[in-house]
């Protein structure tokens, strides 16, 4: 018997059109721009692999094509799907339209942007969700500020100075472990974040999980630069 904290199946949104990334993404998609020799989605596959996700559908938009048939070529021990939407349906609709396409759509499942390049502990992640009874939990990130920053004391002097601190307010990084009732809830079309989410919030069955390892999200040729220095640090 799956113990009800398993979480065993996963969509990837990785359907975006990577404009801020070109010409990285004029032949390939963004989930296939690579950091330090590796494509961001084989990346989240691995990771999902080792949480003991065993079926991911992938949501391709932007050269399609190619993504699917990097996808096919891939040795990982997972089943893959990958589903075109017919038209935009914006991150929301995107995410139900992949989730109809789950094996099991009775069971919890596990969602991310597939322009995120992170490592932590996803188990914990899925633990936190149904200790908390949760309808969704969102991956809370803390990106690091661009600028150094200044420290003062109660009477106003400066006491140091911080060089790209990590933010002191969480962002949803990108990351959900979603309750198999969150298909119904999220819209046909639009973003989940204007419309599910501030529900759920306002209902209490929002919860965010505090991301305590690598988290970063691509999104420029700075970004893909900065990871790749990350990782080799």
């Amino acid at each position: 018997m799956v113990d009800d904290r398993t979480v065993w199946q996963a969509v990837i949104l990785a359907g975006g059109q990577g404009s801020r990334l070109k010409p990285l993404t004029n032949t390939i998609p963004k989930a296939m721009v690579e950091i330090s020799g590796q494509c961001i989605i084989d990346h989240q596959l691995g990771w999902l692999a080792r949480a003991g996700v065993t079926d991911v559908v992938v949501s391709a938009g932007h050269l399609h094509d190619v993504l699917a048939e990097h996808l096919a070529s891939t040795s990982f021990s997972l089943r893959i799907q990958t589903v075109v939407e017919d038209e935009p349906l914006g991150r929301g609709g995107g995410l139900k339209y992949a989730g109809t396409h789950l094996p099991d759509q009775d069971a919890p499942w596990y969602a991310l942007n597939g322009d995120i390049w992170t490592r932590f502990d996803l188990e914990a992640m899925a633990d936190y969700h149904v200790e908390r009874g949760a309808a969704a939990t969102i991956g809370l990130a803390r990106p690091r500020i661009p600028w150094g920053v200044v420290d003062v004391d109660e009477f106003g002097r400066v006491t140091d100075f911080v060089e790209a601190p990590p933010s002191p307010y969480p962002v949803n990084g990108g990351i959900y472990v979603f309750a198999s009732e969150m298909l119904a809830l999220l819209p046909d079309r639009g973003d989940h974040e204007r419309s599910t989410f501030p529900m759920l919030a306002k209902q209490r069955r929002l919860a965010g999980f505090p991301i305590e390892g690598y988290w970063r999200a691509i999104d420029t040729a700075k970004d893909v630069e900065e990871a790749a220095k990350d990782l080799q640090g």
